[in-house]
């Protein structure tokens, strides 16, 4: 008798932990082959409301941290990607990638996450100033993190595109809310244990598979959702975000880059996902000599 294959259920990743979907809906999307890939969580409105709850209570400790241990829990992930490399490859290739095409996608995966995790104690100085102003004062401009950033992965590869904008939130001190590729949703999930395992704070990142057309609208117009990313070139989900963001002045940003370029990455990927805060000191002349109070 031909033996019947039992699926991996993969269930989404919210504060630290892997529940299933609120809903109890799940689906099973298909390779080019025909061959089912796994039974996934088709995540609710409740749980982008769950994810942003866990995002907003880790973003103070994450956004306080010192710089430098952001650096070394990106440093930590892409060592633990790293140890799982083959498993991320083969579920590449079950998605229809080539061993070639996969091998890279994962090598880039991980040498993004170094990348980014190099500039987490650095980006400030780079990207702060001391300005000229005319008056008794010090003025300097410092970036500070925005707080929860909701993200919509780029929906034709698995990794790369959501490691790509993931990496330079976190680095920056921002938790994020991620809506995964709804066709290509393995090796998301598989991600989401790699950041389990690898110092992340429950919350910080939290990953939501499904379609991605039924929770944009709920994560966009959520009242403690700080920012959104979107990694694609769809029209008419970046007027939806427009529209949606208008209700409490979201900033959005949205990326059309070939992530497999190495040129996709850089420092104002960090910068899009940072307020500015500029503060005035003031100062006195005391016997031609400056000095401040």
């Amino acid at each position: 008798m031909e033996r019947l294959e039992v699926l991996k259920t993969y269930k989404i990743y919210i504060g630290g932990k892997f529940p299933r979907t609120e809903s109890g809906r799940f689906y099973s999307p298909e390779n080019a082959k025909g061959q089912k890939l796994g039974n996934i969580c088709l995540s609710s409105r409740k749980d982008v409301r769950n994810s942003v709850v866990a995002a907003r209570k880790a973003f103070g400790g994450w956004a306080e941290r010192p710089a430098f241990n952001r650096g070394q829990v990106l440093y930590r992930i892409a060592e633990m990607l790293e140890g799982r490399k083959s498993q991320f490859v083969e579920e590449l290739q079950f998605q229809g990638a080539s061993k070639a095409m996969a091998e890279k996608e994962v090598n880039l995966s991980i040498d993004r996450l170094i990348y980014y995790a190099g500039w987490c104690d650095k980006y400030t100085q780079v990207l702060g100033s001391i300005n000229p102003v005319a008056s008794s004062h010090f003025n300097f401009s410092v970036h500070v993190p925005q707080g929860v950033v909701g993200v919509i992965a780029e929906q034709t590869t698995s990794l790369i595109g959501l490691v790509s904008v993931v990496a330079p939130i976190i680095a920056g001190g921002n938790t994020c809310v991620v809506l995964s590729a709804e066709e290509l949703p393995l090796c998301a999930v598989t991600f989401a244990e790699v950041l389990n395992s690898s110092d992340v704070p429950g919350g910080v990142v939290n990953i939501l598979t499904g379609k991605p057309s039924e929770m944009i609208k709920p994560l966009t117009t959520h009242m403690d959702v700080n920012g959104v990313v979107y990694a694609g070139t769809d029209k008419a989900i970046i007027l939806e975000l427009r529209e949606s963001a208008a209700l409490n002045l979201k900033r959005i940003n949205h990326y059309d880059d070939n992530w497999m370029d190495a040129e996709s990455q850089n420092l104002y990927m960090i910068s899009d996902c940072q307020e500015v805060k500029t503060t005035w000191h003031p100062i006195e002349n005391i016997g031609g000599a400056t000095s401040s109070y």
